[in-house]
């Protein structure tokens, strides 16, 4: 008699350089994981034929019926269709493609994808930093700038599926802006703004951590910079709390790996200009690190299923 075959998900992260593969139990425990690059020169067929090779490996090595599949991709993504809307120009035939719908064809299992900040902040809130949090923003501080905003415990997308995209809020300066806008958020808290800024300072082109680095050792135009990237996030926040009451916000990325540095930089001007509540945001480092993304691409699609 044969035993009881436990139920898998499989959680995918497709970034413009690696796609990333966990295979989780039902309480997203991870079993298994692969990763491998993306091709996003040679279009969406080609990114997807990998992550199904790279998912096939974990399969082959890990017992389990897959019950579903969760995805987190960068860009503007139709989370209903699970299509991709828009996307940038570091990927070819990427926009319009139908991912879910692939993925469902080629598995046989229900599929569903989310812009791939979203699946950051549902990891975090699944079994990260924020776990059982109701009221939570999500924000990344990597090449951009991504947020993502979870309200009355649910993930809220907004009617274009932009909703807490922290990142592209104007009134920061007048610097321009990666997406074509100028004076957002971005300009000065990303990683490839604080290169910017710092190397428009001082005409050394240092990357952000080592920016982060030569700050700590003394040095002030690295400090600088820092501090008005910690102040226009602060300042953000500020105004995010005003619209939506949020209480906690998760902070996640590459630049956060300076998080002792930034940490006090955000909290000095949020304790100058609290939330019109009057209740002070808390600051939270993400803690699920690489993994946020493919575990809460899995839990979406845990959670689909179990209110299907």
């Amino acid at each position: 008699m044969s035993g009881h075959v436990p139920r898998v998900f499989a959680g995918i992260d497709i970034g413009g350089s690696t796609t990333q593969v966990v295979l989780c139990d039902e309480e997203l425990n991870v079993l298994d994981r692969a990763d491998t690059a993306t091709p996003a020169a040679d279009g969406g067929g080609a990114m997807i034929a990998a992550a199904l090779d790279a998912l096939a490996a974990v399969r082959a090595r890990t017992p389990g019926s897959l019950a579903a599949v969760g995805v987190g991709a960068a860009g503007v993504v139709d989370s209903v269709t699970g299509h991709i809307l828009v996307a940038s120009d570091s990927f070819t035939d990427w926009a319009g493609f139908p991912v879910a719908a692939t993925l469902r064809t080629a598995l046989g299992v229900p599929a569903f994808v989310d812009n791939d900040v979203n699946a950051f902040l549902r990891g975090e809130v699944a079994c990260g930093a924020v776990a059982g949090q109701t009221d939570v923003l999500g924000m990344t501080l990597g090449t951009g700038v991504g947020g993502a905003l979870w309200t009355a415990g649910a993930l809220h997308a907004g009617a274009h599926g932009a909703a807490g995209e922290i990142g592209h809020i104007p009134g920061f300066g007048d610097l321009p802006c990666t997406c074509g806008g100028r004076g957002h958020l971005e300009t000065l808290a990303s990683a490839r703004s604080i290169r910017a800024r710092y190397g428009e300072r001082t005409g050394r082109w240092l990357t952000a951590r080592e920016v982060a680095e030569a700050a700590r050792a003394g040095d002030a135009d690295a400090h600088a910079v820092y501090a008005a990237a910690g102040a226009g996030i602060a300042r953000a926040l500020v105004m995010t709390a005003g619209l939506v009451d949020i209480s906690t916000v998760v902070i996640g990325g590459g630049v956060s790996g300076a998080w002792p540095l930034l940490e006090p930089l955000i909290q000095q001007p949020l304790a100058a200009e609290p939330p019109v509540s009057g209740r002070p945001v808390k600051l939270v480092p993400a803690a699920l690190g690489d993994d946020a993304v493919p575990l809460g691409a899995a839990a979406r699609a845990r959670h689909e299923l179990a209110t299907d």
